[in-house]
């Protein structure tokens, strides 16, 4: 068994529209890499951070997370039965499609600033979380507002 502590740069498209990996960003793994008799098996962790954008009001989100990682990569001739199989090549193993796996999965799917986010006003687009009274007072919707004169509130009775 060998411990391996190794910062690498994120890959490219690790994540979602709304919130991913920054390509470039640092990914601090902390790995243990084991021999076993179909392969090598992989343990371990990898730190990152986020970078996207709150469902509800579009503001930047930023945040670190980390992943647990495992995989058996097995040795060229052996589990030939399965295609889907990580392999070791030459003297290599590849973790980034382990990673960006456990990434992906790991993600929220509804990325938010804030638990309690407003989100933004439907009709004017305002952010609610700078002023969470904002309004734009009484309005009468536009599908009644035909009906509006009929109410004439001097003379309660009955109209001709």
């Amino acid at each position: 068994m060998k411990t391996i502590e190794r910062v690498v740069d994120a890959p490219e498209g690790i994540g979602i529209d709304m919130i991913g990996v920054p390509t470039g960003s640092p990914v601090t793994l902390d790995l243990q890499v084991e021999s076993v008799v179909e392969g090598i098996l992989v343990t371990g962790t990898g730190a990152f951070s986020l970078t996207g954008e709150c469902a509800r009001c579009l503001r930047e989100v930023t945040s670190s997370d980390e992943v647990d990682l495992q995989e058996l990569f097995v040795f060229p001739g052996k589990e030939d039965d399965d295609p889907e199989a990580s392999r070791v090549e030459g003297d290599f193993v590849d973790l980034e499609p382990v990673f960006r796996d456990a990434v992906v999965l790991n993600l929220p799917f509804t990325p938010l600033c804030r638990p309690d986010c407003l989100g933004m006003c439907p009709q004017c687009g305002f952010n609610l979380n700078d002023d969470p009274g904002h309004n734009h007072g009484e309005q009468t919707d536009p599908r009644w507002a035909g009906l509006a004169g009929w109410q004439d509130t001097t003379n309660p009775g009955p109209r001709p």
